[in-house]
């Protein structure tokens, strides 16, 4: 018999402020489960022509993936340098950088595609025939290196935007701060600044993954035998929009609900550190 003089455990104690979240379960995952449990049926119970498409395009499925991840690591890397030009004190660089910003989001991802599989290739074997370099004479655009090129540029572009906002997100007194503690401009911002803009920004930053993973089927157009090709290759041998399609639209789906839930785990672990 329990000691009424000894205070006991209450179930319904309230939860920590801030620590709601790691109890709650995301609905988010129903979503997951409930797409790959489809595309299940499809392909195990349904069968043809849904188990045969799944078995051909599986590996666009490792293709989409590879670039995808690629892609947005060069891409952290190169808006994070794209940002700090922006921020700098220098004009020429913040001018470059800011050029470089508008151009490429004013341009259509396709088009930039386009231009550095067909058009740039084309610019060096022009300029290896003019200086007499057999090497560029005789150049051959790579598919995917060109993809993840051109991906990479188009995309750092957007990512130097969310880097600043959330840069000068950060109060000007935690720099100076820094700077009246002896660290140069870049220790405070590797040290003070950028741990903290990194919590502020890795919503969008989530959101911009999500959009490259799906808008990395544009490079379908390139060449790059990825998800949306190896559909397009089905088709060609055997006409079933409507089945193929369906198909890849749902392991679209899976990859992108995953992602999210990814992202919202992430977010999720930021917002308990906190």
């Amino acid at each position: 018999m329990a000691n009424p003089s000894v205070p006991q455990p209450d179930s319904h104690l309230p939860t920590i402020p801030g620590n709601e979240n790691a109890l709650r379960w995301d609905p988010g995952w129903l979503l997951v489960v409930s797409a790959m449990a489809l595309l299940a049926i499809l392909v195990f119970v349904v069968r043809d022509p849904f188990d045969r498409i799944f078995r051909f395009v599986l590996d666009g499925v490792r293709v989409t993936v590879v670039v995808t991840l690629v892609t947005f690591g060069l891409v952290l890397i190169i808006g994070m340098i794209g940002a700090l030009g922006r921020l700098s004190r220098i004009a020429p660089l913040r001018g470059l950088a800011t050029v470089y910003v508008e151009v490429v989001r004013g341009i259509p991802l396709l088009v930039q595609l386009y231009f550095w599989y067909y058009a740039f290739p084309s610019i060096v074997r022009d300029l290896g025939a003019r200086w007499n370099i057999a090497g560029m004479k005789d150049f051959v655009a790579n598919p995917y290196f060109m993809a993840i090129l051109g991906l990479t540029l188009c995309y750092a572009a957007y990512m130097t935007e969310v880097y600043r906002a959330g840069i000068q997100s950060i109060p000007k007194g935690q720099m100076e701060a820094a700077r009246s503690l002896g660290m140069t401009y870049f220790q405070a911002m590797r040290y003070i600044i950028l741990p903290q803009a990194v919590r502020v920004i890795l919503p969008p930053v989530g959101n911009e993954f999500i959009t490259l993973l799906k808008d990395s089927s544009l490079v379908s157009a390139v060449a790059v035998s990825d998800l949306t090709r190896r559909g397009r290759e089905f088709q060609a041998i055997t006409p079933l929009p409507l089945h193929i399609y369906l198909m890849i639209g749902l392991m679209y789906l899976i990859m992108t609900l995953l992602s999210a839930r990814v992202v919202s785990m992430l977010e999720a672990g930021v917002r308990r550190e906190r």
